[in-house]
């Protein structure tokens, strides 16, 4: 037997919120028909909770409370293959990198472990102008409290000159430095 699922219609705050999405992607969900081409050819969907097609249709049908709930947005690589696939042009992964900001910003984060790895990601950039990745295995496993996690790769690594156990920084690093600050400064208006 059939079941017919009636859904209430977005209210004006899942608009906004998808509004305020689809601009910082810089692309419309309306323009996806549900092909799967994304989803098909996504390296990490086996992972996730609801693929990249399934994200898009719960914006579509103003479901923020599951967007925002999805392990999927932060488990998304952004390596923009469901972008580059979409007969459509949707960049899926803006769309997934702005849904993981908004979760961000709302602390609403599912995978704490993935946060703290972006923190630390970021925070390496920050200073240095590029990733230091030494410092951000370190950062990460001691915030999740996995601090001899994957301790048996780094000797090997260093002496194969893979990772430096000192950061190495770029030249215009203070360039960097103003771009993370104009947009510390976005964020607070």
């Amino acid at each position: 037997m059939k079941q017919n699922i009636t859904l209430a219609p977005p209210s004006a705050e899942d608009k906004e919120f998808i509004s305020r999405i689809e601009r910082e992607a810089d692309t419309s969900i309306r323009l996806c028909y549900q092909c799967g081409k994304c989803t098909a050819g996504c390296p990490v969907a086996f992972a996730m909770d609801s693929p990249p097609r399934q994200i898009i249709r719960y914006l579509q049908l103003g479901l923020v409370e599951e967007v925002m709930a999805a392990d999927s947005i932060w488990i998304c690589a952004t390596c923009e293959t469901c972008s580059a696939r979409c007969p459509r042009g949707v960049d899926i992964a803006s769309l997934m990198d702005a849904c993981r900001r908004e979760a961000l910003a709302a602390g609403r984060i599912t995978d704490k472990k993935v946060a703290v790895f972006n923190e630390a990601f970021l925070s390496g950039v920050k200073n240095f102008g590029r990733t230091y990745e030494a410092g951000l295995l370190l950062q990460h496993n001691l915030k999740t409290m996995q601090l001899l996690k994957d301790a048996e790769l780094g000797l090997p690594m260093i002496k194969r000159g893979k990772v430096s156990i000192l950061p190495e920084t770029i030249k215009g690093r203070d360039q960097v430095k103003k771009i993370f600050q104009r947009i510390e400064t976005m964020g607070r208006e």
